[in-house]
C-alpha cells in the first residue's frame, strides 16, 4: 500500500474520517460536500483553499491506493465518496480518532489529542491517548511517531507518517525511509536491518517516557499519604 500522499490527500483522508464520525447522517460526502470540508477554517491547520479540479484529481489518485473512492450502494445520482482506511487498516475507534486529528491539524501533544478528539472517541485520560499512539506507531509500516521536544515543552508532538519520509518534521531518530544518499550504498537489506532498529528505538523512547510519567504519577499519589 503506498502510503506517500500529498497534502491535499490527506487534507482529503482527514475530512472524510472527521464526517463519517461526526455526520454520519450527511456521509458519504458529495464532491461538492467534500470540498467544503477540507477547506473549513475551524479545527484544521493550515487552512486550505482547494477547488473541485483539485479534490477530484486527488480522489483519483486515493482510489488508486484503495485508500478512498466512490460510495458503493449509495442512493443518490450525485457521486458521493467515502474513505476506506478501516476496510485497509481495521483500526480502533480511539486510533481513527487520533489519526484523523493528527490528519487535519498536523502534530499533537497527548492533551491536545485527548481534548480535540472529543467529539469522535473519548479518551477517559492520557494514557488511553499514549496507548493509541504507540498502537499505530508499532504498525508495520509505523503510521505514526514522536517529534523531538521543542524546546521550553514539557510533551513530545506526534505526527502521522502518511506523507512518507518524517525526518522534516523532527522526528525523533532516524527517519524510516532511508535518504538518496544511503540508499545508493546500503543494500535492501541494510535498509530493512535500519529501519527496524530505527523502530527499535522510537518504541524504547516512548516506553521510556510512559514508565517516567507513571513514576512521576506513583509519586505524586505517594505524598498524599504522607
Amino acid at each position: 500500500m503506498n502510503l506517500f500522499l500529498n497534502n491535499i490527500e490527506v487534507r482529503i483522508l482527514g475530512a472524510l474520517i472527521e464526517k463519517d464520525i461526526t455526520t454520519p447522517d450527511y456521509y458519504p460526502l458529495s464532491l461538492n460536500a467534500l470540498v467544503n470540508a477540507c477547506n473549513q477554517k475551524n479545527n484544521r491547520d493550515p487552512v486550505m483553499n482547494l477547488d473541485e479540479e483539485a479534490v477530484r484529481r486527488a480522489l483519483d489518485t486515493l482510489h488508486d491506493k484503495n485508500l478512498a473512492g466512490p460510495a458503493s450502494g449509495a442512493d443518490s445520482r450525485v457521486t458521493k465518496y467515502e474513505h476506506r482506511l478501516q476496510e485497509a487498516f481495521n483500526f480502533t475507534r480511539g486510533e481513527t480518532a487520533v489519526l484523523c486529528v493528527l490528519l487535519l491539524r498536523g502534530p499533537q501533544t497527548p492533551g491536545e489529542l485527548r481534548s480535540r478528539t472529543e467529539r469522535m472517541h473519548r479518551f477517559e485520560d492520557l494514557t488511553e491517548v499514549q496507548s493509541s499512539l504507540q498502537r499505530l506507531m508499532q504498525r508495520d509500516p509505523p503510521l505514526a511517531a514522536m517529534l523531538q521536544r521543542q524546546p521550553g515543552t514539557k510533551e513530545a508532538r506526534y505526527a502521522h507518517l502518511f506523507s512518507g519520509n518524517a525526518e522534516d518534521a523532527g522526528v525523533a531518530g532516524v527517519a524510516r525511509t532511508p535518504s538518496s544518499a544511503s540508499s545508493v550504498s546500503s543494500t535492501p537489506t541494510e535498509n530493512g536491518n535500519t529501519e527496524r532498529i530505527t523502530r527499535l528505538e522510537n518504541e524504547v523512547s516512548s516506553l521510556q517516557k510512559e514508565i517516567a510519567d507513571l513514576k512521576q504519577q506513583l509519586s505524586t499519589f505517594q505524598k498524599q499519604f504522607d
